[in-house]
């Protein structure tokens, strides 16, 4: 049973990974076929000279710094005043965003931009990009943080208060350090979906908030480049080392 369970689930990582492992592969491929003709690192070099892909890569990690600095700071509150208040409803109410389909949310808050900026006379920029993903990132710190607060003794802030100190001071100095790892677990995960969003994204996007799944994307339609396989393996490679430690850092 062990050897049949520990093969199914070789089979299953495989499964996952090998589409991964193979785009890797050939983007150190000389040629730009699927043929393998030596080993070359000119997509790596062809990617990092494009001041396309550069331009965009510069807007995914604006937007994705300012979205999830907001996000973790409004998502730790968010999580805290649940926690403080234990409303069941209002937490459970938080998963409607994650069963809501992308395209569904992404035309929803075209929707309301447009309506907004009638009155305001705004167009779509990175302003309405880092809003967006403000809005999809926070149910996802939210539910990092809260399950780091439910670890939480609530005996701990009172025992604080009773000698003295206020709540604001018992936050600061008891329940803060405490939720540390889970903050920041949570500000990884929240970078990491901002940066790889393209749905939402290219629907809330001006034409100057280009980011750099929607490079890609219109890259891919031309036909499969090298140059895609290229940045997509550093995309999956650097994410993949934030998803990592961003689990590390929920579990200590």
């Amino acid at each position: 049973m062990r050897r049949m369970l520990a093969l199914w689930a070789a089979g299953v990582y495989l499964f996952l990974h090998l589409p991964l492992a193979i785009l890797a592969a050939f983007s150190f491929n000389a040629s730009r076929f699927t043929v393998w003709e030596g080993f070359s690192l000119r997509w790596y070099r062809a990617a990092l000279s494009d001041r396309q892909l550069i331009e965009a890569a510069a807007n995914s990690l604006a937007i994705g710094l300012a979205a999830t600095a907001i996000a973790t700071a409004t998502g730790t509150l968010c999580a805290y005043a649940l926690w403080k208040r234990r409303s069941r409803w209002m937490a459970a109410v938080l998963h409607v965003s994650l069963v809501t389909p992308e395209i569904v949310t992404g035309i929803s808050l075209l929707a309301f931009y447009q309506w907004v900026f009638r009155f305001w006379g705004l167009r779509l920029g990175m302003h309405t990009v880092i809003a967006a993903h403000v809005a999809f990132c926070l149910v996802f710190v939210v539910l990092v943080v809260m399950a780091r607060l439910r670890t939480l003794d609530p005996a701990l802030e009172e025992a604080a208060m009773d000698l003295g100190a206020s709540e604001w001071r018992a936050f600061r100095e008891v329940t803060l350090p405490w939720l540390w790892p889970g903050i920041t677990a949570a500000a990884l995960l929240a970078f990491t979906l901002s940066f790889d969003d393209y749905v939402v994204t290219s629907l809330v996007a001006g034409v100057d908030s280009e980011t750099l799944p929607m490079v890609i994307y219109a890259m891919a339609k031309r036909g499969v480049s090298p140059v895609v396989n290229a940045v997509s393996t550093l995309i999956a490679t650097g994410l993949g080392v934030l998803i990592l430690v961003s689990e590390r850092l929920r579990a200590a």
